[in-house]
């Protein structure tokens, strides 16, 4: 599933795209991906993109007057930019929305045959904010804050990593890779960390988040118009 650093390098692809661009249509193909009915999905038509936010592990665009479109990609979605008349590159069982703008196609695809990957039309900062887990973000963090969020419950410091509510945008391949850069047990419980433990774990947040984010935005940059990121981790 994509996390924090497939995250940002999918927003990057995107602001050089869209941002300040109008949307021309939304066309849904799934009768999976929708999942809100409130307000409706026409909203969009001909408004214009006018930011790009992360919410955890989920992608927001922001049109005029606090209206959002949320994704959330899940395990298998992937998006896909295309340029005017060129084909999705996927068969039409894979294709899940379509967002056309005068400059190209934003395609929402799923591979498999498990539609798990959503699309909400939010109306309201408040309501959109019912997406957020309440989990801080590691790249922004400070040391207290981020040490202050690991003894908030008596977990492993893998289970902690990984959990929304206490950080976000953090999951399984990240975790992994952040204990191993900080010598740390994933089974090592949060409040017997000592300081020296906890200030490693967080520079290795840090570090490797940074690292990976990086590294992303160097695979996707112009691949974006022909493949989707790889989220696999190697």
């Amino acid at each position: 599933m994509p996390e924090l650093p497939d995250i940002v390098a999918y927003l990057d692809a995107l602001g050089s795209r869209v941002l300040g661009r109008p949307l021309v249509e939304l066309r849904v193909m799934s009768p999976f991906v929708l999942r809100s009915v409130d307000p409706p999905v026409d909203l969009r038509h001909g408004q214009i993109v006018v930011a790009l936010r992360r919410l955890g592990k989920r992608m927001v665009m922001v049109f005029p007057h606090e209206l959002f479109l949320v994704f959330h990609l899940m395990v298998a979605g992937r998006l896909r930019w295309r340029d005017p008349g060129k084909k999705p590159g996927m068969g039409p069982r894979q294709l899940l929305a379509s967002l056309e703008f005068e400059n190209g196609t934003l395609f929402l695809t799923e591979a498999g045959s498990r539609k798990r990957a959503s699309m909400h039309v939010v109306a309201g900062e408040e309501a959109l904010q019912t997406f957020d887990r309440g989990g801080i973000e590691p790249l922004a963090a400070t040391l207290d804050a981020f040490r202050t969020a690991l003894g908030r419950e008596s977990h492993t410091v893998k289970r902690a990593l990984t959990d929304p509510r206490l950080f976000s945008g953090i999951g399984n391949a990240y975790s992994d890779e952040i204990l191993h850069a900080a010598q740390l047990s994933p089974m090592k419980l949060t409040r017997s960390l000592s300081n020296e433990e906890s200030s490693r774990l967080y520079d290795a947040t840090r570090m490797t988040l940074t690292a990976w984010v990086e590294r992303l935005r160097q695979e996707l940059g112009e691949h974006f118009q022909t493949r989707s990121p790889r989220f696999e981790r190697g």
